[in-house]
């Protein structure tokens, strides 16, 4: 079944006619998909993951050194002095009593993400990220840093050349910026030195897990195996399918589930809306169903301005100058309320409606939420 996406943005207060436009642009286009015969047929291997296969989370703490003068102050991060004394001590350099205040040195956290099934010797992305007042880091160079897991074990260590992708500047008067420059990668930084052992070939069963948990989906996934091999996968729940080698499958499970992993389904999903309400963003499925339904819209704007005016006193009267306050209201009701009414069930019968409106994309959040609210809408509100 073919999903249709409504993608209104937030451009301005008076948008209303380029999201009619735009809504109109959509409605068409729906239209024209729904009326070709595609499939959305997804791969096995791209709607579920195997279970207790999984990425684990790395951390560890180092230092980036070598900044052109924009790192850690050390009056408001002492912890980079020490740091910096307890590495210079452990390479046999005595700076107990020295009064150390470089401004090339800032304290990092270091963050990684270790793949499954990742090697001893094979390297990984890692992530660096000041933690003291350091400005920048750019040009610097992480030091030896290992990175441990939740269990207290070093599984890697990470070292080299930050690449950073924003950029600060400052003069006297003015400043530029852009990006994040206190945030850097090192592409291949860090290189794995312990293992998490997974014990796939003695495994007599697998679990698939949904990423979107859903009745009809795991129904499609098991259908699927076991057309090709019968008797080889059972549901357990919304999003468990367990797979085992029986049916006359030769190999072990390992086998089975690379001879599984590229077969097609059909992926279902519930009727869903989603907004965020940050940027004004609405994603609608094309299973939304809406009842008929009468959407009364007005809008109401008050401007208040303020316009100081100077009051001068009258010459040789020893009096001074006021500043008296000026203030002006308006009020928009924005024309009246547009009404309008929405028949039919589908998502084009809603597109329609409301762009008879011509509702801007806030218009169009709260309507979507009055609509649900009043039990019109068939469908599930994601508010990010």
């Amino acid at each position: 079944m073919l999903r249709t996406l409504l993608l209104p943005r937030c451009l301005s207060a008076s948008a209303g006619s380029a999201l009619a436009a735009a809504l109109a642009v959509a409605a068409a286009a729906a239209l024209t998909m729904v009326a070709t015969p595609a499939a959305a047929a997804s791969r096995v291997k791209d709607i579920v993951d195997i279970q207790n296969v999984r990425t684990n989370q790395l951390v560890g703490y180092g230092l980036v050194v070598g900044l052109p003068g924009t790192g850690d102050r050390t009056n408001n991060a002492p912890f980079t002095e020490e740091t910096l004394q307890a590495m210079l001590e452990r390479m046999g350099v005595n700076v107990r009593d020295a009064k150390m205040k470089p401004a090339n040195v800032a304290a990092v956290s270091v963050t990684a993400t270790m793949p499954p099934f990742a090697r001893a010797g094979s390297t990984i992305d890692v992530q660096v990220s000041a933690i003291g007042d350091a400005t920048s880091l750019q040009g610097g160079t992480l030091l030896v840093s290992s990175l441990r897991a939740l269990d207290g074990a070093i599984y890697a260590v990470a070292q080299g050349p930050v690449a950073v992708s924003g950029f600060k500047a400052q003069g006297a008067g003015a400043s530029v910026s852009r990006g994040v420059s206190t945030s850097a990668r090192i592409a291949g930084g860090a290189i794995v030195e312990r293992e998490v052992p997974y014990a796939l070939r003695s495994a007599t069963s697998l679990k698939l897990a949904l990423k979107n948990p859903d009745f009809t989906t795991a129904r499609h996934i098991a259908a699927v195996i076991n057309g090709r091999f019968a008797g080889t996968a059972h549901i357990l729940d919304p999003g468990t399918v367990e797979i085992a080698a029986a049916g006359g499958f030769a190999g072990d499970v390992v086998d089975l589930l690379g001879e599984i992993e590229n077969l097609p389904v059909d992926v279902d999903q519930p009727a869903r809306i989603v907004i965020n309400e940050a940027s004004g963003t609405v994603v609608m499925s094309a299973d939304v169903r809406i009842s008929p339904v009468a959407i009364a819209q007005g809008g109401l704007t008050i401007t208040v301005s303020e316009t100081p005016v100077a009051s001068q006193p009258a010459p040789l009267s020893q009096g001074q100058t006021a500043v008296l306050p000026r203030t002006r209201i308006g009020v928009d009701d924005g024309g009246g309320a547009s009404l309008a009414i929405v028949q039919g069930a589908s998502l084009q019968s809603l597109v329609a409606g409301l762009n008879t409106l011509g509702v801007s994309p806030r218009d169009l959040i709260t309507i979507l939420q009055t609509v649900k609210s009043a039990g019109a809408l068939q469908a599930e509100i994601s508010v990010q």
